[in-house]
């Protein structure tokens, strides 16, 4: 998030100081494959267990093509993050990129927009697989609370222990999910039904057109890991490695779950959208379709929140650093943890949590305040690629950019949610440098608003 300087030929910049994350978080505990891990952790969420049945029912046998569409622009995200990570890693993030392309307002305002998505999507996720659980066990549905509670709890205390730990997990839960979805559409496709695909389109274009509205956020998460890209042991090497392998498996696997789907008539109803995935995994693993989903819906869930509290937690240090969250939340532990933005996701998510327990809010409630903030965050992101940087990246760039805007429509209903974030943001920095002059920093103050009105 810091302003760059010293921009290369391709907008980017090369080795400046500036290109490098600050000193105190360590650049030198993520590989490739730990990458993989956590970028499939993060794109693969607990929504998978639902988004097949569920955009199956709206566009039949034909959904196969939203999933193909959902997955192209999927590709075009993650190699748009992947070059403006690798080339720029800083804990900032989309914030950093925002700032470099724009100003620092726009930096600011774009990190606050993915830091409350991201720290409200930790009440989501957790939720999702409480759900799954409390189902299974045949416990009130409020013990799905207390089991998202816990599952918020346990990636609370992975993160604190440094990234080290945090990603050794991560490439144990990110092989389960894996396993979890390949048995799954393997067990379907071989029980595949004679004239599955017929009739190919029974709601026609619009169905199709739902359903690639929905699985937008299907692919959501490919940002998710640019706020750990300095922590990568070499970002500009191992970050579009990790990136590369993690489309291809992604792609796979879930054009798999939805063919193995399709073609077992997985889908129709409610309960069959709900369980659709289950149903296939009882038929691999001989377990009952309620117990598979709730297995699968546990390590996603775990899996998922346990990715997202890294990144976000990151993006909270970097906009404490530059003064858009209080000094506390820059802190940083003697493992190089930034504890402060740890703390303040979990404690957002679990704010959720309790919020949603008393007003008795479902995931369905809440899921629409970080979607429709990730949706501007993917809007402004995938812009600041296309001013930054030349080359062919910045025609994938621009393609992610179109194909993105052309969901935007679909969320205008929620607009207030991004007015009342970007408000939220500028009072606090106003209030704040106010309080830098009064603390006799006009300098560092004066320095932050000229900063902030560049473009």
């Amino acid at each position: 998030m810091r302003n760059t300087s010293g921009l290369s030929e391709g907008g980017l910049p090369a080795e400046a100081p500036d290109a490098t994350p600050e000193v105190g978080i360590s650049r030198r505990g993520i590989g490739t494959g730990q990458g993989v891990a956590l970028y499939l952790s993060a794109v693969v969420g607990a929504g998978v267990l639902v988004l097949p049945g569920q955009t199956a029912s709206l566009a039949g046998p034909a959904v196969l093509v939203a999933w193909a569409f959902s997955c192209l622009l999927g590709a075009l995200l993650a190699a748009t993050f992947a070059a403006l990570a690798s080339r720029m890693p800083d804990a900032g993030g989309v914030a950093t990129y925002a700032t470099a392309a724009f100003n620092q307002r726009v930096g600011g305002v774009t990190g606050w927009w993915y830091l409350v998505a991201g720290s409200v999507g930790q009440a989501v996720v957790p939720l999702t697989g409480g759900y799954y659980l409390a189902d299974a066990l045949g416990v009130g549905q409020w013990w799905a609370y207390l089991i998202a509670l816990s599952i918020l709890a346990v990636a609370l205390c992975s993160n604190l222990s440094g990234i080290r730990v945090s990603a050794r997990i991560q490439v144990a839960l990110a092989v389960a999910v894996g396993v979890i979805l390949f048995v799954a559409s393997v067990a379907g496709i071989s029980h595949a039904e004679a004239g599955a695909f017929s009739p190919f389109a029974p709601h026609g274009l619009p169905g199709v057109g739902k359903a690639v509205v929905v699985l937008f956020f299907a692919f959501a998460g490919w940002e998710a890991v640019a706020h750990l890209a300095g922590e990568f042991r070499d970002p500009r090497r191992d970050l579009p490695k990790a990136t590369a392998i993690t489309v291809v498996l992604v792609s796979v696997l879930y054009l798999a779950i939805a063919v193995a789907v399709v073609v077992t008539r997985s889908y129709g109803t409610a309960q069959l959208d709900h369980l659709a995935v289950g149903r296939l995994l009882s038929r691999g693993l001989g377990l009952g379709a309620v117990d598979a989903a709730a297995g699968a819906a546990l390590a996603i869930s775990l899996a998922t929140t346990n990715a997202f509290v890294a990144s976000v937690s990151r993006l909270a240090y970097a906009l404490a650093r530059e003064d858009w969250l209080p000094q506390p939340i820059r802190h940083l532990s003697n493992r190089n943890v930034p504890t402060g933005g740890v703390w303040l996701v979990t404690g957002v998510g679990g704010a959720g949590l309790l919020v949603a327990w008393i007003a008795r809010l479902g995931t369905q409630q809440i899921v629409f305040v970080p979607a429709t903030l990730v949706l501007g965050v993917y809007l402004i992101a995938t812009a600041s690629a296309v001013k930054l940087i030349h080359g062919p990246t910045r025609s994938l760039a621009a393609a992610a950019l179109v194909l993105t805007a052309c969901a935007a429509p679909f969320s205008f209903g929620y607009l207030l949610i991004p007015v009342v974030v970007t408000i939220a943001a500028i009072g606090y920095r106003h209030f704040h440098l106010r309080r830098l002059v009064s603390l006799g920093r006009q300098g560092q103050a004066r320095d932050s608003v000229e900063t902030a009105d560049q473009g």
